[in-house]
C-alpha cells in the first residue's frame, strides 16, 4: 500500500472520532468568561465528554492518543501480515502485535514462560545469591530494591555517567507508605490484598500468600522509609553524590558492587552517581535484617508483578484490578488490541515510529513547527531583555542559554536499529524480555561515552513534548504536532495559543526553578548572581502559594512546589505565545471569527487544549504525583494572571479571573 492510500485509510479509520480539534462549539456560553474561564472554553467539549469505562481521565491529549493508537492500529495489523514482501521492520512490528494479539495462546501456556526465572529465585539457599538474580532481574528492567542506568553527568553533562538510584516500590510514591490518613492505609490494605491475589494465582495456599503479601509490604515500607520525596527529585542538587565505586561499597557492602557492575556488563566505572546515599545505606539494612525467604518472596512479587501485563487473563485482570480500579478509577480494562499497540510502541517504538511518520508528519511538518519554535524563541529574547528584576550579568548569561537551546521536531534524523531483537510471532514474554534487554543493554553501554544529543527519549507517536536541561533542547514528537495543538486549517491565534504556547512551555522549563540551575552546555551551574536569585525564588513562591491552594478533590490541594516547575512554564509559556502572536499581527487588520477577536481566540485555544474529565481516584494520585497541575488549574490558574486576558474578555477587577497580586516570573 503506497502511502496516499495508506493515509486514506486512516483517515477513514478517525473519522469516527469526532471533536479532533479546537472548536467555538465546545465553549460554554452561559459561564462567564471572568469568573471561570476553563468552564466557559470546555464547557460544552466536558458536558458530551464523559471519561470513557477503560479511562480514568478523558481529556484532548487523550483524544489525540486514541487517534493516534487508531492510526498504529492499521500499521500493525497489515504488517501482521505475514506476506512475501513484508520488510524486517514490519516482520518485527507485525509479529510483536499478533504475539500479544493471541490470547489464546498465551493462557495455554499459562505460567510456563515465567516458571524459570520463578524456579532460579526459589534455588537461592544463602544471601549471596541473590545478587545474581538481582543482576537478572535488572537486565530485564525489573524494579527490584534500587535502579541501574546511564545519564548525562550533571557537572561535565558531555559524558554519560552510571547511575545509581532508589526504586524498588510497588506503589506510585513513597509517601503512600508513609502517610497515616484514611484513605492512605485503607489503600495499603488493597494492596497488600491484590499481592496476596497475585501470589495465590502463582498457586500459593490463602496462608502462604498472606505471609508472603506482608513480608514483601514490609521490605517496601524500608525502602520507602529511606527514599526521597517527590519535591527533593526535582531539585537537581539533591540527587547528584558523585562517588567512586569504593564509596559506594562503604555506604552498601551487600551488593558487591563489582560484581554487579560485571554482571551488568557495565564498562569500566571511574565514578558514579548516586542518587541518595540515604536510600543505598536504608537498602543495606534491609538486605541484612530481612531474611532469605523474605527477601526472595519480594522479588518474586517484583518479577512477577512485572510481568502481569504479558501472562494469562488472571493475572492480567487482577493487575488492572488493583492498578487500574483501585488506583485510577478505571472501570473497564482497556481492549486488548489498545493495550498490544502500546507494548509494540514500548519496546519497538522507532520501528513503530518510522511507519507512523511517513502516514502523518513529514517533512513539511517538521518545518512548520520550527518556523513557530523560532518565533517564540524571538519573543523569549525579548521577553528576558525587557525584564526589570534581573541584573545584566545574569541576564546576559540567560541570553547565552536561550541561544545555545536545540530544537528537535517530530522524529529522530537517525533511527534506532532493532536488528539484533529477535521477534517472534507465538511468544509474547519472550519478545518483550528480548528488546527490553537490549534495550538494558544500549543503555549500559553509554556508560563513559559522549552524551548523544540526536537520541530522543520519546516515540514519534507520542503525544507529548519535553525539555533536557543536561543537553539544553526542546522536543516535540510527531504526536502532539496535530490537532487540537496545531491545524494548519486554523488561524494563527488559535494555534499560537495552541501548540505556540506548549513550545514557549518547553522553552521556559530551562528557567524553572530546576532548569535554571543547569548552564548554556548543560552543566549544573550557578549562573545567577545571589540577588537575581533572590529575586527569582521570591516571584516562584507566588506560584507555588497560588496553586497549593487549589484543591481538585474535597479535602486534597496540590503540591505549590511540586508543580512549580510546570506552573512556571505554562504562565511564560502562554505569555510567550501571546508576545508571538502579537509580533506577527503588526500591520495587519485583525479579524474578527466566530465572534471572537484573536486575542480571544489565542486564549481559547490554549484553554481548550487541557480540557479533561477526570476520575476522584485518579485527580488523587495525580495530586499526589504529578508535577503538572490539572488541566482546570493550568487554564485559569495562568490566564488570572496575565492582563492581557483581562482586556481581552473585559474582566473587572474584584473578578475571580483577576488575581491581585498576580504571579509572574518571565
Amino acid at each position: 500500500m503506497n502511502q496516499f492510500a495508506l493515509l486514506a485509510t486512516f483517515t477513514i479509520l478517525c473519522n469516527s472520532l469526532a471533536g479532533q480539534g479546537f472548536s467555538p462549539a465546545n465553549v460554554d456560553k452561559t459561564a462567564d468568561p471572568c469568573v471561570n474561564f476553563y468552564q466557559y472554553a470546555c464547557g460544552t467539549w466536558l458536558a458530551k465528554n464523559p471519561v470513557p469505562a477503560d479511562q480514568a481521565r478523558w481529556g484532548r491529549f487523550d483524544e489525540l492518543e486514541e487517534r493516534n493508537r487508531v492510526i498504529l492500529r492499521g500499521i500493525l495489523e497489515k504488517a501482521s501480515a505475514e506476506t512475501p514482501q513484508r520488510s524486517p521492520i514490519d516482520q518485527k512490528i507485525g509479529d510483536f502485535y499478533a504475539s500479544c494479539m493471541d490470547e489464546q495462546t498465551i493462557n495455554r501456556r499459562g505460567i510456563g514462560p515465567i516458571k524459570p526465572e520463578l524456579d532460579r529465585i526459589a534455588s537461592i539457599s544463602a544471601k549471596a545469591g541473590l545478587r545474581d538474580e538481582i543482576i537478572r532481574l535488572h537486565r530485564l528492567n525489573v524494579n527490584a530494591f534500587f535502579n541501574f542506568d546511564s545519564g548525562a553527568d550533571f557537572k561535565n553533562s558531555k559524558m554519560n555517567i552510571a547511575q545509581a538510584s532508589q526504586g524498588g516500590l510497588g506503589l506510585p510514591d513513597r509517601d503512600y507508605y508513609l502517610k497515616a490518613d484514611e484513605k492512605s492505609v485503607t489503600l495499603r490494605k488493597q494492596y497488600v490484598t491484590h499481592i496476596q491475589k497475585m501470589f495465590q494465582l502463582l498457586g500459593e495456599t490463602t496462608e502462604k500468600a498472606v505471609a508472603n503479601a506482608d513480608a514483601v509490604m514490609a521490605i517496601e515500607t524500608d525502602l520507602a522509609k529511606g527514599s526521597l520525596d517527590t519535591v527533593s527529585r526535582r531539585d537537581p542538587q539533591k540527587i547528584y553524590h558523585k562517588m567512586s565505586e569504593h564509596e559506594l561499597f562503604s555506604i552498601a557492602p551487600f551488593m558487591d558492587w563489582p560484581k554487579y557492575f560485571a554482571g551488568m556488563g557495565t564498562p569500566g566505572i571511574e565514578s558514579l552517581n548516586v542518587e541518595s546515599p540515604t536510600f543505598f545505606r536504608q537498602l543495606e539494612s534491609t538486605f541484612v535484617q530481612r531474611s532469605l525467604e523474605d527477601l526472595k518472596t519480594y522479588m518474586r512479587w517484583h518479577f512477577v508483578s512485572n510481568q502481569a501485563p504479558l501472562l494469562p487473563a488472571g493475572f492480567v485482570n487482577e493487575n488492572f484490578a488493583f492498578y487500574g480500579q483501585i488506583l485510577t478509577g478505571s472501570k473497564e480494562l482497556r481492549p486488548r488490541w489498545k493495550r498490544c499497540v502500546e507494548y509494540v510502541d514500548n519496546d519497538l517504538g522507532e520501528a513503530l515510529g518510522q511507519k507512523y511518520v511517513d502516514a502523518t508528519f513529514g517533512a513539511e511538518g517538521k518545518e512548520r513547527t520550527l518556523k513557530m519554535v523560532r518565533e517564540i524563541e524571538s519573543a523569549l529574547r525579548l521577553d528576558v531583555d525587557r525584564l526589570t528584576w534581573m541584573t545584566p550579568v545574569t541576564k546576559k548569561e540567560a541570553l547565552i542559554k536561550l541561544e545555545a537551546i536545540a530544537n528537535k521536531i517530530g522524529y529522530p534524523d537517525k533511527w534506532r536499529d532493532y536488528s539484533s531483537v529477535s521477534i517472534q510471532r507465538d511468544d509474547l514474554l519472550g519478545n518483550d524480555q528480548r528488546a527490553t534487554e537490549a534495550e538494558v543493554r544500549r543503555h549500559i553501554h553509554k556508560i563513559g561515552k559522549p552524551v548523544d544529543t540526536k537520541e530522543w527519549g520519546m516515540t514519534p507517536p507520542t503525544v507529548n513534548a519535553y525539555y533536557n536541561p543536561v543537553e539544553n533542547n526542546i522536543n516535540f514528537p510527531a504526536g502532539i504536532l496535530q490537532p487540537p495543538f496545531y491545524d494548519n486549517k486554523l488561524d494563527d491565534a488559535v494555534n499560537y495559543g495552541a501548540i505556540g504556547a506548549v513550545v514557549g512551555h518547553e522553552l521556559t522549563h530551562g528557567f524553572d526553578d530546576e532548569g535554571r540551575q543547569f548552564d548554556p552546555t548543560g552543566n549544573l551551574r550557578d549562573w545567577w548572581t545571589p540577588e537575581d536569585a533572590k529575586e527569582f525564588e521570591a516571584r516562584a513562591d507566588c506560584f507555588v502559594k497560588e496553586y497549593g491552594n487549589f484543591s481538585p478533590v474535597a479535602g486534597v490541594n496540590l503540591n505549590g512546589k511540586l508543580t512549580l516547575g510546570e506552573n512556571t512554564a505554562d504562565n511564560g509559556g502562554l505569555r510567550l505565545a501571546f508576545m508571538a502572536l502579537m509580533d506577527s499581527m503588526k500591520g495587519k487588520d485583525p479579524k474578527t471569527i466566530d465572534g471572537f477577536t484573536p486575542r480571544q481566540r489565542l486564549f481559547l485555544g490554549w484553554g481548550q487544549i487541557w480540557c479533561e474529565n477526570t476520575r476522584e481516584e485518579m485527580e488523587r494520585l495525580m495530586a499526589q504525583t504529578n508535577p503538572h497541575s490539572p488541566g482546570r488549574f493550568r487554564v485559569n490558574g495562568v490566564l488570572s494572571n496575565m492582563p492581557e486576558f483581562r482586556e481581552a474578555f473585559a474582566c473587572k477587577e474584584g473578578q475571580p479571573m483577576v488575581r491581585e497580586p498576580a504571579c509572574r516570573v518571565w
